[in-house]
């Protein structure tokens, strides 16, 4: 095996990510795929590299505006490198205690020289020491640099959500994101803690959800034995309760009572986790396997795969759940469905925490043609449900325009129907009247980050 230099990969991480004027690889494929190939990797090394990693990327709009403070260049004017260079280094004088200053700065000089900057050295260091010295001093101008988000989605979050949530949003972003899994066979409780225990991880019961659990401390739950056996999923709780708000008011009930199979269509799947999720709540309602039918969709063959893989690795019928190859706006199909699940396309901003470089890619701009998109498949999930089905719209964003509005559309241009969900939500959920969840009685309902601690993500409910 041969020696890393941990700190050498995180950079090319950076580079690949952020420099790349093709687009660069998304950060959470290079994390994934630089795991894999340095499966070697001790325990503690993976979590060095990873929160560097993440880190550089989730504060670059803070590391340069510190950078900017201590260097005559500019970040804007730097060669790439040396850029990349210093904010993973900065990041690591700033938010890594455990990694003395000097340490930092020595190994940013040592990259340089590797790079073929070796008459940039003393620049490097002397803006690092720089930093170091005065790091207690540093004072951030407004919420975008504090919080190192783009300066369009703060305004655009006050202006919607007011000063103190979009304070608790940015908050929320930041923080720690512990995994989230839900065990299918709740025998393995006790086998899986022990088995986190071994790799420093720890499992705690989730507020939300009876059989869910937060995961922290470990990174790769996919290893282990009992996700390969199918016997819990990864999955976040704001996707279980939007698949739980579905079946509000006894609906599940009321389509047994009909005699006939439910026909489930989840026409932007990927990877299946609301397929998943529906399955096991209709086998635990008492569903027979041959009582339902779900057809998980998405455009992307690749996808489709993967679906498949995550079915036949949690031993679901073929019969009963299935994925195929579907264009969401090519689908012609008429009143086939008694639920349809649209998890549509989205600018992504409720998932910033997990998937740092979203906030880089997305533009405002972007907004008006996401959601020129979503109406359009939203049209053809209509469409497929049978008269007194029902729609579950959901998104992982946090702006009006592509959550309340599209709801109010669905309502006054298809004549859908608003359910209310509000007695599927969590009693700790329905009792804190901070956590504002009372428009589930009217249809629909914007979890936050931090508030809510979940995604951000938006439910909604709906009836042909």
């Amino acid at each position: 095996m041969e020696n890393v230099n941990l700190r050498l990969l995180v950079l090319e991480m950076l580079m690949e990510v952020t420099e790349n004027r093709n687009g660069g690889t998304y950060s959470h494929i290079a994390v994934r795929d630089v795991l894999k190939k340095y499966n070697y990797l001790s325990q503690q090394e993976k979590s060095f590299l990873k929160r560097l990693f993440e880190g550089t990327l989730e504060r670059m709009i803070t590391l340069d505006f510190v950078i900017n403070q201590y260097s005559k260049v500019k970040t804007d004017k730097m060669k790439p490198q040396i850029r990349a260079i210093l904010r993973l280094s900065v990041y690591q004088i700033l938010y890594m205690d455990a990694v003395p200053d000097a340490a930092a700065c020595n190994e940013a000089v040592k990259l340089a020289q590797k790079k073929g900057f070796a008459t940039l050295k003393g620049f490097v260091n002397g803006v690092l020491r720089n930093i170091a010295k005065n790091k207690d001093t540093i004072a951030y101008p407004d919420l975008s640099v504090k919080y190192s988000m783009p300066e369009w989605i703060v305004k655009l979050w006050t202006s919607e959500l007011g000063e103190e949530k979009t304070h608790a949003v940015l908050e929320g972003l930041l923080a720690e994101h512990p995994v989230t899994i839900r065990l299918r066979d709740k025998s393995i409780k006790e086998a899986l803690q022990k088995a986190l225990a071994v790799r420093g991880g720890r499992m705690t019961d989730h507020p939300y959800l009876q059989n869910v659990y937060k995961i922290e401390k470990t990174d790769d739950m996919k290893t282990l034995p009992q996700y390969k056996e199918g016997a819990f999923v990864v999955q976040d709780a704001s996707s279980m309760l939007a698949v739980r708000a579905v079946f509000a008011d006894g609906f599940f009930t009321e389509k047994r009572a009909e005699d006939k199979k439910i026909h489930v269509a989840d026409i932007c799947a990927a990877p299946g986790g609301k397929s998943m999720f529906i399955a096991d709540l209709l086998r635990d309602m008492g569903a027979d396997w041959d009582d339902f039918q779900i057809e998980a969709r998405d455009i992307s063959q690749q996808k489709v795969v993967l679906m498949q893989e995550n079915f036949a690795r949690c031993g679901f019928s073929k019969d009963s759940v299935s994925a195929a190859v579907c264009d969401a706006l090519a689908c012609d199909e008429q009143e086939t469905a008694d639920i349809v699940i649209a998890d549509v396309p989205c600018s992504g901003l409720g998932v910033i925490g997990k998937k740092r470089d979203i906030k880089y890619r997305v533009t405002q701009g972007q907004l008006a043609e996401l959601v020129t998109l979503q109406r359009r498949i939203l049209e053809t999930a209509v469409k497929m449900l049978k008269p007194g089905g029902r729609l579950l719209f959901s998104t992982c964003t946090i702006n009006r325009a592509e959550n309340e509005e599209n709801f109010e559309w669905l309502i006054k241009e298809l004549k859908m129907t608003p359910v209310s969900f509000f007695d599927t939500l969590p009693n700790c959920l329905q009792t804190q009247q901070s956590r504002t969840v009372e428009t589930a009685k009217q249809g629909y309902l914007q979890l936050l980050p931090k508030i809510h601690d979940t995604d951000g993500f938006f439910i909604s409910v709906l009836e042909k």
